[in-house]
């Protein structure tokens, strides 16, 4: 019953496109990627090839493409009607999704694909890895296990961050993190200087707000788009554990990584640890604070096997 309730709700809300519906309005948008560039901007464990390219992310990137003129030009109209002078309001899209599903893939290929566009060429990309608390923060507050949580977060940072940015401040900061640490990098900042767009990639960006007593403002508040990368919970587990294995052989074997403990479990015992941190920690995640938010996107991309988009929802105006 909650499956076919989900199921028309959705098809109220959106419009669903399978590959063949979503390749034909790529339209005459141009190849603009090689192999050799693919390559270095999909994930380790995945297999997205230029095809996959060409018929999902050409068409996403002509919408958005779209979508920008059409907002830059509502911007120019409003400060006219204002009678004051004119300023670059950056375009942000916020891109959503399990770990291990692929988002920043997803993130890194609509980078590369946006900026090659004469009418928006500066086009940044965030994590909010770097607006995760510390570490020394986490521990003390017993959050550890749950890391990547919405309470892991200094949504408060990150929210003024947002604002910021929309504000067109000229430079804007972002902690930053290393992920072979895991944690943040004390004294080291990401500094974002007005870009044309900002992607901005991470597990709850389409969460709601989760501080109290404070005024009701949201992450996609900010947002001019926003996109969630779907797959089933099967799969995302599958590719979760694959990608633990793939690192056994190259970031956990770095001495400074956090995970180089992990390095010289046997195929068994590095099977089952994944398993256990995936169970305890990313599928609760997941199911209790990620995927409730999808539906609060603007476009849904939906994975099959071999990360394959086999369907996209786009929202219905």
């Amino acid at each position: 019953m909650l499956e076919h309730l989900q199921k028309a709700s959705i098809e109220q809300r959106f419009s669903l496109f399978d590959r063949d519906g979503w390749r034909a309005l790529r339209a005459d948008t141009p190849m603009a990627l090689s192999q050799e560039e693919l390559v270095r901007l999909r994930g380790p464990d995945e297999q997205i090839s230029l095809e996959e390219v060409a018929e999902i992310y050409l068409p996403l990137t002509r919408l958005l493409n779209l979508h920008v003129r059409a907002t830059i030009d509502l911007h120019r109209s409003t400060f006219r009607f204002l009678g004051t002078g004119s300023r670059q309001v950056p375009y942000i899209v916020g891109l959503a999704g399990s770990v291990a599903v692929g988002k920043s893939t997803t993130a890194r290929i609509l980078r590369s694909l946006l900026a090659r566009w004469p009418s928006h060429p500066n086009v940044t990309l965030i994590s909010t890895d770097g607006f995760l608390h510390p570490n020394a923060v986490l521990q003390a507050r017993g959050l550890m296990e749950r890391k990547g949580f919405p309470e892991s977060y200094d949504v408060k940072r990150f929210l003024t961050f947002l604002a910021d940015i929309k504000a067109g401040k000229p430079s804007v900061t972002a902690p930053a993190y290393d992920h072979i640490a895991y944690d943040i990098v004390p004294d080291r900042l990401q500094v974002i200087e007005q870009p044309d767009i900002l992607i901005v990639e991470g597990l709850n960006v389409l969460q709601v707000n989760t501080m109290p007593n404070e005024d009701v403002i949201f992450a996609s508040d900010f947002f001019d788009f926003s996109i969630y990368v779907e797959a089933s919970v099967e799969l995302t587990r599958q590719w979760y554990v694959e990608r633990f294995l793939a690192f056994r052989e190259t970031a956990f074997r770095d001495p400074r990584s956090y995970f180089s403990r992990y390095a010289a479990l046997s195929d068994d015992e590095a099977r089952a640890t994944a398993l256990s941190i995936w169970t305890r920690i990313n599928e609760r995640n997941l199911v209790e604070n990620i995927q409730p938010t999808r539906f609060r996107a603007d476009l849904i991309l939906e994975k099959g096997e071999g990360h394959r988009i086999e369907s996209v929802a786009l929202r219905k105006l």
